[in-house]
């Protein structure tokens, strides 16, 4: 039976909503990604930067556009060391300027891809999956990078329908 891997980032506290900010206790990948688990199991890994991204959401825009720009991998919290043992991994966060942000692809970039089955799930409000697929490919060497989902992070707390058909078509 295929095993399969969720690693992800999620933003609680100030984040976009079509217009507006508003203040969330549950980031909008982290609902995504329950829905993943339940719909076809799963262990999570929860990217956690030293620093944290500043708590003002207008701040951590800045901050993430900067990463970008100067391909900065921020420090985490703890490191995935091996994927080895799963045949299907998740890569879910925000579509922070087109793409994950670096904390996730700093990650990524660690890892043996060889022979492991990868899909992407962004959440935006506008964006889509960006160039994140094509990042993913290019970073995943070995690695087949299935078709991704956006979902408007906006429209995740009640994406759960969506989320799980789309991860079962994945490992089925």
């Amino acid at each position: 039976m295929a095993k399969n891997l969720i690693i992800y980032y999620s933003r609680r506290g100030q984040n976009y909503f079509g217009g507006s900010i508003r203040d969330i206790k549950k980031g909008n990948t982290e609902y995504c990604v329950e829905f993943i688990q339940n719909a076809v199991g799963a262990d999570t890994f929860q990217i956690e930067t030293v620093r944290e991204y500043s708590k003002d959401y207008t701040t951590c825009t800045e901050e993430a556009q900067a990463e970008t720009r100067s391909g900065e991998r921020p420090e985490l919290k703890k490191y995935l060391d091996s994927i080895a043992d799963y045949d299907n991994i998740f890569v879910c966060g925000p579509c922070w300027w087109g793409t994950f942000p670096c904390a996730v692809l700093g990650q990524l970039e660690r890892l043996d891809w060889t022979g492991k089955n990868v899909f992407a799930l962004m959440t935006h409000e506008g964006s889509g999956l960006g160039h994140s697929e094509s990042d993913l490919k290019k970073i995943c060497k070995g690695a087949d990078v299935g078709r991704g989902l956006a979902v408007r992070g906006s429209d995740a707390q009640g994406s759960e329908s969506t989320v799980a058909a789309w991860a079962k078509k994945c490992v089925g």
